[in-house]
């Protein structure tokens, strides 16, 4: 579901984000920029839902896309999208497998998107954006693999405190059980955390 907005939105974030995985020469950028389309999402919009193929390749350019899964009932955050972040289910849109994941626009969201045959085309054009393409992919996969350590091998506190110091912002964009469940706790856990780390200041 879409929606229209009269503010006009370039796709200059896009292509700074772009250079700054590697360089990449003006007509590579104008043949590959031309396969994005803009397209807008009401907070609560779904992008994707379990059981459903994702054929795209997004970008961020204003807004927050969480990724998460529903097991037995409980939302387990995995991640959220926010400015910048290049996202898709990696895994079903590699494998083109019927995804096991939710993506759903948390905020009101814009977002570039490509489809897996168009960035193909691209590819296949330019080897300047095939190694951007590659890159940006390695860096999701790093992400998802960086949040598996962190649940492994950091407390709830030290979770909780590295969200405050690398992405402060999603605490006042994202509902307190969002956050919770995106650190592996549960929302009582984390206002315990708040309300002991306000009472050492």
């Amino acid at each position: 579901m879409f929606f229209s907005r009269n503010s006009k939105y370039t796709l200059e974030d896009l292509k700074k984000t772009i250079r700054s995985f590697t360089h990449v020469s003006d007509s590579d950028m104008e043949f590959g920029l031309k396969f994005f389309k803009k397209e807008t999402f009401k907070k609560g919009t779904f992008l994707l839902k379990p059981n459903h193929y994702i054929h795209d390749f997004y970008f961020v350019k204003q807004g927050c896309i969480s990724y998460y899964t529903i097991e037995e009932g409980t939302t387990r955050v995995m991640e959220f999208f926010t400015e910048g972040y290049f996202f898709t289910d990696l895994y079903a849109f590699i494998e083109q497998t019927p995804s096991e994941t939710y993506l759903e626009a948390t905020e009101d969201s814009i977002v570039y998107s490509i489809s897996k045959t168009d960035q193909q085309k691209v590819y296949d054009h330019s080897h300047q954006l095939e190694r951007f393409g590659r890159l940006s992919m390695q860096r999701t996969f790093v992400i998802n693999f960086q949040r598996i350590n962190q649940l492994r091998n950091l407390s709830n506190q030290e979770r909780y405190l590295q969200l405050l110091e690398k992405r402060p912002t999603l605490l006042q964009r994202v509902p307190q059980y969002l956050i919770a469940s995106y650190l592996g706790i549960t929302p009582v856990g984390l206002s315990k955390i708040r309300k002991r780390l306000s009472e050492k200041k």
